[in-house]
């Protein structure tokens, strides 16, 4: 019988390897990934346009283009799209991020001559009928409303609109006087800009076959237009960092959002980054968690963590206490800060934050579907092709001391906005 009181050794990660996606182009010039993978006849099949904020003549223009892209073509009306959809059994969505919308479709593979050409459809010709555009406006007005009623939400906002600049397009924050302002011609302004096939790229994944790829190449290399490829334009934010109270009267929790801008992945000290960034709050087992949560019982969650966008990115930490836990805890979050500046890491503590981070990167290998998201966001970001293994490698190798100098780097106290948003 297994000795339950004693936990089981830890071992070392080996051969974390990402696989090599084929590469092909349709005859209009779009770039393929395939990863050709897996036990069951099922594809992923995800379009991506670099069209969102960064590339909008009007406020909100992106989101609302992407929301309404599959609601209405020349062809189907948006009830006949998901009947259509749901008869094959597939899986259609239109996710939105601040830098790209992408259209995803995950199809049985003996029924992706059925619905690639409605994919087809919704990319090449939107209609953007104006009550789908009502409809949109109406439903983000209300969830909107539902959100400013959260601290948290409200503390989110703000820190972001601080970092950038309420101007800048990762700052800017929605009213309801923006959704308002939407016309119909925005949307389709924005789709002629940005939805053309210099602008896009597509990745594959699953059980693919060369018939799979002509068909990509039938619907859309040989009917997408290409047009100039659109620029953005933005400046970055240099305001001194200050700190910030919003009075929530209503609230029985005070939000905390401290951070500052940062940079993408493509920057040098990113991977290491990462790891500082685990160990002070990316995981159960980090030290804001275990301070602050399991020694202190200040909060139920407190977390850090790096966003990182097509253009820049920002850490911030997260946290939401007791009103009358909001001094203490800011404090407890500054000297956990000031304790990486001050004090090198123990191997020990490194030790299971290197094997976690590298656990996880197994799960991100598992399956096609998981690993085209790995080779995506490789080749959206322009990053080496061995980015990953460069990744996997500087896990494996960081030491305390480098942590140190990056803390020394970057953790001053006067470089975090703060934000707390409560009674």
């Amino acid at each position: 019988m297994p000795n339950r009181t004693q936990s089981p050794a830890v071992k070392e990660v080996f051969n974390i390897n990402l696989p090599t996606a084929e590469t092909f182009t349709l005859d209009n010039g779009i770039p393929i990934k395939v990863i050709n993978k897996g036990t069951q006849d099922i594809l992923k099949l995800e379009v991506v346009f670099l069209a969102g904020r960064p590339f909008e003549k009007k406020r909100l223009a992106a989101r609302a283009t992407s929301g309404v892209l599959k609601e209405g073509t020349e062809s189907f009306t948006s009830a006949e799209i998901a009947e259509k959809v749901d008869f094959y059994g597939g899986t259609l969505s239109i996710p939105f991020s601040l830098d790209t919308s992408s259209i995803i479709l995950y199809s049985l593979s003996r029924h992706f001559e059925q619905l690639l050409p409605v994919l087809a459809e919704i990319v090449l010709a939107p209609s953007f009928p104006s009550d789908e555009l009502d409809t949109f406006v109406q439903n983000n007005k209300h969830r909107l409303q539902i959100d400013l009623s959260k601290t948290d939400v409200l503390a989110y906002r703000k820190i972001t609109e601080c970092i950038f600049g309420k101007d800048h397009p990762y700052g800017y924050n929605s009213f309801p006087k923006t959704y308002e302002a939407l016309q119909r011609e925005d949307l389709f302004r924005h789709y002629n800009d940005n939805y053309n096939s210099n602008n896009c790229a597509i990745f594959l994944s699953g059980k693919v076959t060369q018939a799979d790829i002509s068909l990509l190449n039938k619907y859309l290399g040989q009917a997408m237009n290409s047009t100039k490829k659109p620029s953005s334009f933005f400046t970055r934010m240099t305001s001194k960092p200050k700190k910030i109270k919003i009075a929530h009267p209503e609230s029985v929790q005070t939000a905390i959002r401290i951070g500052c801008q940062l940079f993408n992945r493509s920057h040098p000290d990113y991977n290491d980054w990462f790891v500082m960034n685990t160990l002070l709050g990316g995981y159960f087992g980090s030290r804001l968690m275990t301070n602050i949560r399991e020694d202190k019982g200040y909060t139920y969650n407190i977390y850090s963590t790096i966003d990182t966008m097509h253009y820049d990115g920002y850490f911030y930490i997260g946290t939401e206490v007791g009103t009358d836990l909001a001094d203490v805890t800011l404090e407890e979050i500054y000297r956990e800060l000031k304790l990486l500046q001050e004090e090198p890491v123990k191997d020990s503590e490194l030790s299971m934050v290197k094997n976690y981070l590298l656990g996880n990167m197994l799960t991100m290998l598992d399956g096609p579907f998981n690993t085209m998201d790995i080779i995506k966001t490789t080749s959206l970001e322009q990053l080496p092709d061995n980015s990953f293994s460069m990744l996997v490698e500087n896990i494996k190798t960081i030491t305390p001391e480098k942590i140190h100098s990056l803390a020394k780097k970057y953790l001053d106290r006067e470089k975090m906005w703060e934000v707390v948003v409560g009674a």
